[in-house]
């Protein structure tokens, strides 16, 4: 049953001009996410958009009739139609695309625009957040069975392994500016129903991103033309994880036919 607010959709484009994050905060971002900030000599890493465009994003949510304070990532599709320069003032765009909603969950997807003045369309970040509408839906995919999508496939192969301390989350909120208390405080982690602070789902993308670049790219960061992401199910912290491949396809999971925390599929450039 839909029970979306009577909202036109899609909502107001919402339009901002930024200053491109410090160098030194870039580099200290692809260190944390195991990236080579040498490969990324002159460019941002695409997977960092949301640092500068989070507050922009907040806003075209103002005034939904939802608990805000519960939102979660689901998903994104990150598409790269040109590198953005580092150093150079981002142009954004974000507006509210759409919304799917029912009596447990309600399901906004954004759209996200990071532009410079010669390419307005550079970067292009489709965002999808799911907001528990009731308590008992709070923890995401709580007593449900696995979908059959949701397992790293047995025939995966591993690229990368991490063992990720308690304070990850913390970290990563420093360096993004998404400062959700369920990443980094454990009583608020709790409070809603996980065992403690949980990573967020940028961060598994970020180290996924970094690691695909390395294994199969040979470090070549302009070779990835989009990534399309689902957050499966939250990964509390500390947390000893890895990425597997199969194809196109990659998975963030503890091994294989095991539950997976992520999964995505990346598109290569073409020459």
């Amino acid at each position: 049953m839909d029970v979306a607010p009577q909202i036109a959709l899609p909502g107001p484009e919402l339009t901002a001009r930024v200053p491109a994050p410090a160098t030194a905060l870039v580099r200290d971002y692809l260190v944390h996410v195991g990236g080579d900030p040498a490969a990324y000599r002159g460019v941002l890493p695409p997977h960092l958009f949301l640092q500068w465009s989070l507050p922009l994003a907040a806003r075209t949510l103002h005034g939904l009739p939802y608990p805000l304070l519960r939102i979660l990532n689901a998903g994104c599709r990150i598409q790269i139609n040109a590198p953005l320069p580092e150093g150079a003032p981002l142009s954004l765009r974000a507006r509210l695309q759409g919304i799917e909603a029912n009596e447990r969950r309600a399901v906004l997807h954004q759209r996200i625009v990071t532009g410079t003045d010669d390419v307005p369309d550079a970067l292009v970040a489709d965002l999808y957040t799911v907001v528990p509408v009731s308590d008992t839906t709070a923890r995401t995919g709580a007593a449900r069975p696995p979908r059959a999508d949701s397992c790293v496939p047995d025939d995966a192969r591993a690229l990368a392994r991490w063992s990720l301390p308690r304070n990850a989350g913390l970290v990563f909120a420093t360096l993004t500016g998404d400062v959700n208390p369920i990443h980094w405080a454990a009583p608020y982690a709790r409070a809603l129903g996980f065992p403690g602070p949980i990573l967020h789902g940028f961060g598994s993308l970020a180290r996924a991103w970094e690691a695909l670049v390395r294994a199969r790219f040979s470090g070549a960061v302009d070779r990835l033309r989009a990534v399309d992401v689902r957050f499966l199910r939250p990964l509390p912290l500390p947390a000893n994880i890895g990425l597997y491949v199969t194809g196109t396809r990659f998975f963030v999971g503890g091994a294989p036919g095991a539950r997976a925390t992520l999964a995505g599929t990346f598109e290569e450039a073409t020459p």
